[in-house]
């Protein structure tokens, strides 16, 4: 049976574990709490990738485990050895005789093994303590356990009435200096940055995380024909930054070997629409070990994500500006859906950053 006191410890590990985010990746964030009913033993997180997991950094930081203890994990134990020994076999050997979990490890190599492990060990196992938050935790690295792809984080700016630009383009800017500030921090935690060739071209972005995150992300171009400036700031840094562009049947050769000798590297797509490229290209970044990858647009970049539902998160930051303008544009285009009862339905907080809102959402599956 879970407890009040159980709910309590979990949530603390909860708030332990989100600070492994943007160094743990492509592991998932993990908090671990050690506590009597009303006494907190010890604690720990995973704090970067390669290093001991939350469990073990927990046991460490015991001087004297109780009897009476329980420990709070967020996710399963793992039960195989991989960069680390097995968290399992910790536990058992710290003599802790009872163990609550937040959610099940989807990770095929675990998935419910760690617990009959635990088991069997003559450890009582209460698992599903705020499982919801605790999944909500782990969904990135979730996504690409099930589907060999990244979390897909969906951004943008716009107005009050839905405007990413006025009629004439202008765009700089829309949201204030504190939400610049809040998408810096997002694009330091991200494995790749990507955005449409129309928007490199126009806004010609250096699209880094100034100042640096704990990740360097990928910089990523799509385009059917690998349309990006030569004197661009992307090819101007990329040996300093990674940049990686799409090419569709049918790009010009000269065209890919100019921007491979600027240190760009091409990713050839057997196909020239978006509909052929993001779905290659984001299991290419699975493939490479991409957790989470941000898309800063543009609209028709987006819509074509939306449409083939491949958006799994949005950050909009919505400004007290209007503009008006019938050709002004919407932050998402594409095909989009025929019936209003088909909409996407999303998951949504809000905070008001200065006199901004960002409203965070996550996709309903």
């Amino acid at each position: 049976m879970i407890t009040k006191h159980d709910q309590h410890w979990m949530k603390q590990a909860i708030e332990l574990a989100q600070k492994g985010e943007g160094h743990v990746e492509p592991n998932p964030m993990v908090g671990c709490v050690i506590a009597t009913e009303d006494q907190l033993i010890s604690s720990g997180f995973h704090q970067a990738f390669g290093d001991a997991h939350a469990e073990v950094n927990a046991i460490a930081n015991a001087d004297v485990i109780p009897d009476n203890a329980s420990l709070y994990v967020t996710l399963e134990p793992c039960c195989h050895t991989g960069k680390t020994p097995p968290c399992t076999q910790a536990v058992i050997e710290s003599g802790i005789k009872r163990v609550v979990i937040g959610a099940t490890d989807p990770n095929p190599t675990v998935n419910g093994d760690g617990i009959k492990t635990l088991i069997a060990a003559g450890i009582s196992v209460i698992s599903g303590c705020c499982e919801d938050a605790c999944s909500q935790l782990i969904a990135p690295f979730k996504t690409t356990m099930e589907h060999q792809r990244p979390w897909v984080i969906a951004k943008w700016a716009m107005t009050l009435d839905g405007k990413i630009a006025t009629r004439s383009g202008s765009s700089q800017w829309i949201s204030n200096q504190q939400s610049r500030e809040v998408v810096h921090r997002l694009r330091g935690r991200v494995d790749a940055i990507i955005v449409g060739s129309g928007t490199a071209i126009a806004d010609d972005p250096l699209l880094t995380a100034r100042p640096p995150g704990p990740r360097n992300a990928l910089r990523v171009v799509v385009s059917s024909r690998a349309e990006l400036p030569l004197d661009s700031k992307l090819v101007v840094t990329a040996k300093e930054v990674p940049v990686l562009v799409t090419a569709g049947l049918g790009t010009d050769p000269n065209r890919i070997d100019a921007l491979q000798e600027k240190g760009i590297e091409v990713l050839n797509c057997p196909g020239d629409s978006r509909a052929d490229i993001l779905p290659l290209l984001m299991m290419e970044l699975g493939k490479r070990g991409c957790t989470n990858v941000l898309v800063e647009g543009g609209a028709k970049l987006l819509g074509s994500l939306f449409d083939a539902e491949l958006v799994d998160e949005v950050n909009i930051f919505v400004a007290p500006k209007t503009v008006g303008g019938e050709s002004a544009p919407s932050p998402v285009t594409g095909k989009g859906l025929e019936w209003m009862n088909e909409a996407h339905q999303w998951d949504t907080t809000s905070e008001s950053i200065g006199n901004d809102v960002l409203i965070r959402g996550r996709r309903r599956r």
